[in-house]
């Protein structure tokens, strides 16, 4: 890899380049070079339609004027900016500090507005009409992607409109998630449980938590197995633990899809996600509003 950033290729492009240019001007010129005005004008040899023959004429002026302009245009901006190697340009323009250069102006634009927000307690934001709009567009520009355009989710990834939270629902709960992310772990359970038929008994059980129908022999070994391996963190009534995030199994929620099926391949392979920190990447002022604005989601009627 070392060998890429070798200045060897600096100036194999550099110089490639500067060639590249100064021989289409020297092409232009010499393609163009040995006609006389008034002289006649040799036939290239291709003759349509028995009399109609393609002749060897320059190009017009103003046509071979715009390739002189188009080089001449070329040549100017690898002056201004980067194109021959590591040669930055007169103007020392980069994309990241375009990029920066628009992101603090955008803040100098609103960040009054977002440290007003941030001064303001999450209850009394949610019924603020004008800072919701604004919580929203975060929203939509950051979460929509995993969430939906609607805050509904989809399977790996949780409604933010019910009232089933795996890490807690409350403001300061939010906010934690929102800030340093969360990183969830269902071990894959199959060779501990002994193990298709272990699962299927458990499996059956965690229906019976919900009050789905289940099949009463195999739930009642299941329950035994349960208690042994998963009571430690849903409990004993299956009610989950937010501070180990948990789910509820009781209230037939159910974030990777409630079939038999998809009950089962949980507990035996096991679940994993991710719900990436956004402190970094937003500052506190904006995931402030975001916490007011995800937490309104789930309040309304």
């Amino acid at each position: 890899m070392a060998d890429f950033n070798s200045d060897f290729w600096h100036w194999y492009i550099a110089v490639a380049t500067v060639i590249s240019i100064l021989a289409c001007v020297w092409l232009l010129r010499w393609m163009t070079s040995g006609f006389e005005k008034g002289e006649e004008v040799e036939s290239t040899g291709h003759v349509w339609d028995g009399d109609l023959s393609e002749l060897n004429n320059p190009l017009p002026r103003w046509w071979l004027g715009l390739f002189y302009i188009t080089l001449a245009f070329g040549g100017f901006y690898l002056l201004l900016y980067p194109g021959l190697g590591k040669f930055s340009g007169i103007l020392n323009w980069t994309s990241v500090g375009a990029y920066e250069e628009e992101v603090a102006q955008m803040e100098a634009e609103v960040g009054p507005l977002f440290a007003r927000y941030q001064q303001t307690e999450v209850l009394d934001l949610i019924k603020d009409r004008d800072a919701l709009k604004v919580g929203e567009r975060l929203y939509l520009n950051y979460c929509s992607t995993c969430h939906g355009s609607d805050a509904r989710g989809a399977r790996g990834y949780p409604n933010l409109r019910d009232r089933d939270w795996i890490w807690g629902g409350d403001p300061q709960s939010i906010k934690a998630t929102l800030t340093n992310g969360r990183i969830a772990a269902m071990p894959t359970w199959e060779a501990a449980l002994g193990g298709e038929q272990g699962v299927d008994e458990v499996t059956q059980y965690v229906l019976s938590l919900s009050g789905r129908a289940s099949i009463e022999q195999l739930a009642a070994k299941g329950k035994a197995k349960y208690d042994i391996f998963c009571v430690a963190c849903h409990g004993p009534e299956g009610k989950g633990n937010p501070a180990l995030g948990a789910p509820n199994l009781s209230d037939d929620i159910w974030l990777y899809g409630g079939s038999i099926t998809r009950i089962a391949e949980s507990i035996a392979r096991g679940r994993a996600g991710q719900m990436p920190a956004q402190l970094e990447r937003l500052g506190e002022a904006k995931v402030h509003l975001l916490t007011a604005y995800v937490y309104s989601l789930s309040q309304q009627k």
